[in-house]
């Protein structure tokens, strides 16, 4: 009798360890997501949403990304603010005028006030927009950054006027000029360029990589981008390491700053170039999947440990309760702190429960009579395991 109480007692403290090793673990997880959650709630305050209107001013759907779209189908920072550039610009305000109250000049004439837009210049100009995309590299998901290689061509209906193209959620390396003609542009750029991951579905989940072109020194007043669908593409053996590419497309839109002055009406051309590419299933399964359904397995082993060796069936559960969390955390390493679960925390979600409801059987043969333990050695056989599948199979499949 007192070396199975020995037993117990030991088999208890095993357990108390590596719950409080998994509760310290679990807090600092927790911790990294508030952390994560508190910039997004602070950037809430008042202040103006910030819409994206096409050229009459109605609100845009898709983010305001739907004037013009050429979707090309499947395939193998914010920057600065229009109107503050060259030329052009100085140009135009030189012929705006004072409004009634003085400060900034308006113009009187014209669809906008703004003393960037330029209401003597006739119709816009229509440029089409080509990219053609040679290389990705160094995509890092935990910055949502990677490094472009591309071509770029402007094509128009009629002389452009000055063009001064920024990316506003990126920068460019290096800018090579192989054309550059009243109605034709050719450039090479290589830049970096940032875009926030989707991990709600990781680690099923596909990204979409944007390039974005906005035209700095001219409103949609003096020029309209417009997507070239016919050389829109990838360039021959295109790849990304690490990944498959799902699709390609590209949207044209006019996007509208909030108001940085008086009468600041003026719309600006966006170009977006979207590359869509998903995380490889089989990899996916094999480096979350497994390693987890592996944990509650040997867990369920404990389930055929007689009540006489308790110190070996403790030690089958609480253990890996530890080696759960661990893995857990390991996996949230690899990627940036988000403010929701994504399907991985869903799965781990499972996998915690499943282990709680193996250790809630064997702590139940601490509370009861020597006498009673045989029976509730049968019937957590029959009801753990049946449980524990059911748990898995809805932390998968959500």
């Amino acid at each position: 009798m007192f070396v199975k109480r020995r037993m117990k007692k030991r088999a208890v403290v095993v357990q108390l360890l590596c719950i409080a090793l998994a509760a310290v673990l679990g807090i600092f997880m927790l911790l990294r997501r508030v952390d994560a959650q508190e910039p997004k709630d602070k950037g809430r305050g008042g202040g103006r949403s910030l819409g994206l209107r096409d050229a009459g001013g109605a609100l845009a759907s898709d983010a305001g990304e739907a004037v013009a779209h050429a979707a090309v189908g499947d395939a193998g920072a914010v920057g600065g603010g229009g109107g503050g550039g060259a030329d052009g610009g100085d140009d135009q305000i030189e012929t705006a005028v004072l409004g009634p109250d003085g400060g900034v000049p308006i113009h009187v004439e014209g669809h906008y006030r703004s003393p960037f837009a330029n209401p003597y210049y006739g119709e816009p100009a229509t440029v089409r927009v080509g990219l053609v995309l040679n290389d990705i590299e160094q995509y890092d998901i935990m910055k949502g950054s990677f490094q472009a290689d591309f071509y770029l061509s402007l094509t128009s209906d009629r002389p452009m006027p000055s063009m001064d193209l920024i990316f506003p959620n990126g920068k460019a390396d290096s800018k090579e000029v192989i054309a550059d003609r009243p109605t034709f542009k050719f450039y090479r750029f290589t830049g970096t360029f940032t875009k926030a991951p989707n991990l709600r579905t990781y680690p099923f989940d596909s990204q979409t990589l944007e390039i974005t072109i906005e035209e700095n020194t001219e409103g949609i007043d003096q020029i309209r981008l417009v997507p070239d669908q016919a050389h829109t593409n990838l360039e021959d053996g295109f790849d990304v390491i690490g990944w498959d590419v799902g699709h390609l497309e590209a949207r044209a839109y006019s996007h509208n700053y909030p108001d940085r002055f008086d009468d600041d009406d003026l719309y600006y051309s966006r170009y977006v170039f979207r590359l869509g590419i998903d995380r490889y299933g089989t990899s996916a399964i094999f480096t979350v999947f497994v390693p987890a359904i592996v944990i509650v397995l040997i867990s369920l082993m404990g389930m055929w440990v007689p009540p006489g060796e308790m110190e070996v069936r403790s030690n089958s559960q609480a253990p890996m309760l530890a080696a759960a969390v661990l893995f857990h955390f390991a996996l949230m390493q690899q990627l940036p702190a988000v403010s929701y679960l994504t399907r991985a925390d869903k799965l781990m979600i499972g996998v915690y429960l499943s282990l709680l409801i193996g250790m809630l059987s064997t702590w139940c043969f601490f509370l009861v009579e020597e006498s009673r333990m045989e029976r509730i050695f049968i019937w957590a056989r029959r009801i753990v395991p049946p449980v524990t599948v059911a748990i898995m199979v809805t932390a998968c499949l959500a």
